[in-house]
């Protein structure tokens, strides 16, 4: 599916060759091809274009797959001249047209793109003719067809649709599946502090614990925690806050449970005194379930029919290499790179 850029290139025509590769300074010499020399800058300039047309999923293999297209490349434009077809520098500018719209730019602007990759003009040249050699080829001598049909189309259709639809629910079924996601239990809090100024004695605690029983007596729910510190010296209301459930002592979790919610708890100590600890509510929090996405952008039918030829014309090449390697002189000065 990461195909459909060159796909669209060879939708018009589909076909390939290489005028004699140009060497660059400095790069290794890994083949020579009758005497024209195939380097390690042209290998690169190759994947950075495969790159640029959007068929780097495709192209696996990596250095000795560009090699071999570069060498395919040699031998469709020889077949081609040798049988009088040839394209002209007239095609290979109108083809250039083509990819340049492709690519949604025009020829100044795909002169910059291929700058931008690091890819010659010539490079690309060499893959425009060699194209139209082979796309030449296929009518005049092999006659290979590379028709789509409709239902081709509909079931190849069906099929991306059903991969995208499988790692959609793939990646809903992760994300559902964090324990981060878990519905939590919430308890809504609220501590009442009884502070004691200066030192603190048993005398002080003794009678500031009376006085929290007092209100502890009073309290009647949190929306009166206020009017029931009524007469007791410095009562400190503070703010409700949420706590997951999980995260309280098993046994205050417990008691809070036994009393339910609309009472307090206490008196207990804290560095300044005493405090009474009122259990206001109780929520469960459940994750949002995670919806489909509605955008999903499925392959159209243009794009499938061109991912179709590709893989037509790609075998129909495959097969015909050897025939159009025959005749040519390839010399492997780079080993690593044999066939």
């Amino acid at each position: 599916m990461k195909r459909f850029l060159i796909a669209a290139l060879c939708s018009v025509c589909l076909f390939a060759a290489a005028a004699p590769l140009a060497m660059a300074e400095g790069q290794k010499v890994v083949v020579t091809v009758n005497d024209t020399p195939i380097t390690s800058f042209d290998i690169q300039q190759r994947m950075n274009l495969w790159k640029l047309l959007g068929d780097t999923a495709a192209r696996k293999g990596g250095n000795k797959r560009a090699l071999n297209e570069l060498i395919d490349d040699i031998a469709k434009v020889r077949e081609a001249k040798k049988l009088g077809f040839p394209p002209t520098e007239k095609d290979i500018d109108l083809r250039l047209g083509e990819v340049a719209k492709g690519l949604k730019t025009d020829q100044k602007g795909l002169v910059a793109k291929l700058k931008a990759q690091g890819i010659s003009m010539t490079a690309m040249r060499q893959y425009i003719e060699a194209q139209i050699s082979f796309g030449r080829l296929l009518a005049g001598k092999i006659k290979a067809d590379l028709n789509v049909s409709d239902a081709e189309v509909k079931q190849r259709q069906a099929q991306y649709r059903s991969e995208i639809n499988q790692k959609i629910d793939a990646q809903i079924r992760k994300i559902e599946s964090d324990p981060r996601r878990r519905a939590i239990n919430v308890y809504q809090l609220m501590r009442i502090k009884f502070p004691i100024d200066g030192t603190i004695t048993n005398e002080l605690l003794n009678s500031r614990a009376i006085e929290v029983n007092t209100y502890l007596g009073r309290f009647n729910g949190c929306g009166n925690a206020r009017k029931a510190a009524s007469g007791i010296f410095n009562v400190q209301v503070e703010k409700k806050f949420d706590v997951d459930a999980a995260q309280l002592p098993k046994p205050m979790r417990q008691t809070f449970d036994r009393i339910g919610p609309g009472k307090a708890v206490g008196p207990s100590r804290y560095p300044n005194g005493l405090e009474a600890i009122a259990f206001c509510g109780s929520r469960k929090i459940v994750p949002p379930k995670v919806e489909r996405p509605k955008d999903v952008a499925y392959p159209t039918a243009d794009q499938v029919k061109n991912v179709l030829l590709q893989e037509k014309y790609d075998r129909v090449a495959s097969k015909y290499s050897s025939q159009f390697r025959k005749g040519l002189l390839i010399e492997y000065r780079d080993p690593s790179y044999g066939p």
